[in-house]
């Protein structure tokens, strides 16, 4: 649950290390997610979206139901 898919969050990605610390942290909280650093918009965390049960079919970036 703390490394989203590839294809959701490329590992090329410069602020990528910013937003797997940002999930973490909302992660250890118990929080339904945090606001991505680069862009300010409100990212579901992996926690919130399993406690779903399903994937939405958005393209999350963190959804845990993402098939490889």
């Amino acid at each position: 649950m703390t490394e989203p898919h590839p294809s959701r969050l490329s590992p090329e990605r410069p602020d990528r290390e910013r937003i797997l610390a940002a999930h973490a942290a909302a992660l250890a909280a118990g929080e339904a997610g945090y606001l991505d650093p680069a862009s300010g918009l409100f990212v579901l965390s992996a926690g919130f979206l399993a406690r779903r049960g399903t994937c939405c079919g958005r393209g999350c970036r963190h959804c845990p139901y993402v098939d490889d």
